[in-house]
């Protein structure tokens, strides 16, 4: 019996000191192991907990805190990029901030992965409720999900090219159908014409709305309209094929405008976005994580890995 009380303390104790969901990759910066769709629904799971997370919010404001930590704790340089806009209703000024996430800095040939992680302020296209809480939990967190979890295999990823993550604010800080999208990333586009960094982007991927419980990513019309992004959606979708996601479709998709679109015009970076837009929670409260799916995460942050992980040797004519 004092045997079995001595087990039973043991096994409370190793519980107890069991990290909380959300925080499983921050408790573990070494790449161990391959991408987890658990672990990065943990996450999402996390972040839609903090409720709404509309630009200039105390939820975004929590968020940005929790992804901050994150990185850091993974060993990344976080820079923030901060601006402002002026509110189209009250005429206020409202802080907005892009975050920056690097990982081997001395890596002048760079790649881009990227989400927007603000959320809508209101789930304006739901029937019944288009006034009720908006929780983003594809539209918005599925992307950051995707790349926390992915920012365990970063420091150790092989090669001469060194990988950025960039989260974009005020996505889609939109109250009427004529107010400006993409004010975040017009914002990073414009700064990185005006004030030129030391790396240069050969590549940016647009991760928006990879969660949804019935994925499906054909291709997004623009990402292959353009000459110079239709060659690395070919190789993202070859990455696919290598490794059997066959949700990953090597057909058309719709148009989406998305931002991607100043990313390639502004600052001339070529990037494409993946996307799953037939999703019918869009902008609806029933867009929650409840209707999202680990397996589907795990899809996108498997090719990602893979495709990063190959980036660097030529093998699917990146040179």
């Amino acid at each position: 019996m004092c045997h079995l009380r001595t087990m039973l303390a043991i096994l409370l104790t190793a519980l107890a000191v069991l990290p909380p969901a959300g925080q499983l990759a921050a408790a573990e910066p070494e790449a161990a192991g391959s991408f987890s769709g658990e672990r990065a629904f943990a996450h999402l799971q996390a972040i839609c907990d903090i409720g709404p997370r509309p630009s200039g919010s105390t939820g975004m404001l929590k968020q940005r805190a929790m992804i901050v930590r994150h990185f850091e704790a993974l060993g990344a340089t976080v820079t923030r990029q901060p601006f402002r806009i002026r509110d189209r209703r009250s005429g206020d000024a409202v802080a907005m901030e892009n975050l920056i996430i690097t990982f081997h800095p001395q890596r002048t040939e760079r790649v881009m992965l990227c989400a927007h992680y603000d959320t809508r302020p209101f789930p304006d296209r739901d029937p019944v409720d288009p006034k009720g809480v908006f929780l983003g939990a594809n539209d918005g967190a599925s992307g950051v999900a995707v790349l926390m979890e992915l920012g365990r295999f970063m420091p150790s990823l092989p090669g001469d090219v060194g990988v950025d993550f960039v989260f974009f604010d005020a996505e889609e800080y939109v109250f009427d159908r004529r107010d400006p999208y993409f004010l975040g990333s017009i914002h990073f586009a414009r700064r990185y014409v005006s004030h030129p960094p030391a790396h240069v982007y050969r590549y940016g991927v647009l991760l928006d709305m990879v969660g949804d419980e019935k994925l499906l990513l054909p291709q997004e019309q623009h990402s292959i309209s353009w000459p110079e992004t239709r060659r690395l959606v070919d190789s993202i979708w070859q990455a696919a094929a290598e490794i059997g996601a066959r949700e990953f479709l090597p057909r058309p998709g719709p148009t989406v405008e998305d931002d991607h679109i100043p990313l390639r015009t502004i600052a001339r970076i070529p990037t494409c976005d993946i996307i799953d837009f037939d999703y019918p929670h869009w902008h609806t409260t029933r867009d929650t994580p409840e209707h999202c799916s680990a397996a589907s995460l795990e899809t996108v942050g498997r090719v990602m890995l893979s495709w990063l992980r190959g980036f660097d040797r030529g093998s699917r004519g990146q040179r």
